[in-house]
C-alpha cells in the first residue's frame, strides 16, 4: 500500500450536481427548480417564520409575559421654576400645589445650578435632584 494507489472506499463519494448546463445534462432549462413559482425565482430565500404570506404563528399568538415601566421622571429646572426652588418643604404634593403636573407623573427630577442647594428641603423619595 502506498499514498499513490489509494482511493476512497465504494460508493462513498458522489459527482457534483451541475444544473443549468444544457437539456443533454437532464437538468437543464428550469435547472431542478420545477416550471414558476416563487421558490423558482432568482434571490429566493425563504425567512425564518415565512408561512406563505400567511400571519405568522408568532404573530397570531397572544402577548404575555411582563411589562417594565421605567418611566423618565418628570424634570423642573429650578432656575426658570422659582415657585419650585421657593418651597419649604419638597414633596410631590407640594410641587403639585404649584407647579402643573399630571397625575401619571410618579417622580420628579430637580436640575438647575441651584438643585443642590435644594437637596436639604427634600422629603420626598419620589423627589431627587442632579448634582455634583
Amino acid at each position: 500500500m502506498a499514498i499513490d494507489n489509494l482511493s476512497p472506499a465504494e460508493g462513498s463519494t458522489h459527482s457534483r450536481k451541475r444544473v443549468g448546463r444544457g437539456q443533454g445534462s437532464g437538468m437543464g432549462k428550469t435547472a431542478t427548480r420545477g416550471q414558476k413559482g416563487q421558490k423558482s425565482r432568482t434571490g429566493y430565500s425563504r425567512k425564518r417564520n415565512f408561512e406563505g404570506g400567511q400571519m405568522p404563528l408568532a404573530k397570531r399568538m397572544p402577548k404575555i409575559g411582563f411589562h417594565v415601566d421605567n418611566v423618565k421622571p418628570y424634570v423642573i429646572n429650578v432656575e426658570r421654576v422659582l415657585v419650585v426652588a421657593a418651597l419649604e418643604e419638597i414633596t410631590m404634593e407640594s410641587i403639585r400645589a404649584v407647579h402643573k403636573i399630571s397625575k401619571t407623573v410618579k417622580s420628579v427630577k430637580l436640575v438647575g445650578k441651584s438643585a443642590k442647594d435644594l437637596s436639604a428641603k427634600i422629603k420626598d423619595d419620589n423627589v431627587v435632584f442632579t448634582g455634583k
